[in-house]
């Protein structure tokens, strides 16, 4: 369940279905969130939003400021996208994983080099 705290600003539908829908976004990735939480906060002339979500893997945090409000929530969001995207990609883009996989082409494709060449050396043999 989506906490939404506000100082010196009352948070209004509008505001509410904002956050939601930002946040509704990261459930794209099939990651269950455990308690999010966001904080408004009014300080004269800007806008500042923070958001904590605690993730099985790890937590993300994100924070953004903006004369308007929701240029901040959108800001947050992108902020918060780009943590989880890293996180949820971050086996994938091991330096080593590549590698291994690399070698062992570069090995059979010499295996099957090495056995066309010997059958060739067979099949001319043969013939003559």
């Amino acid at each position: 369940m989506l906490k939404i705290t506000s100082k010196h600003l009352e948070v209004t539908a509008p505001i509410r279905e904002r956050v939601e829908s930002r946040l509704a976004k990261l459930e794209r990735h099939d990651i269950t969130m455990i308690n999010p939480h966001v904080i408004i906060t009014e300080e004269k002339p800007l806008f500042k939003i923070e958001a904590s979500i605690k993730l099985p893997q790890g937590e993300l945090f994100a924070q953004a400021s903006h004369e308007n409000l929701y240029s901040a929530i959108n800001a947050m969001g992108q902020k918060l996208e780009k943590q989880l995207n890293r996180l949820t990609h971050k086996p994938e883009a091991s330096r080593n994983s590549g590698k291994a996989d690399h070698k062992e082409a570069l090995v059979d494709d010499a295996i099957d080099d090495d056995f066309e060449d010997e059958y060739q050396f067979a099949y001319e043999t043969e013939k003559a």
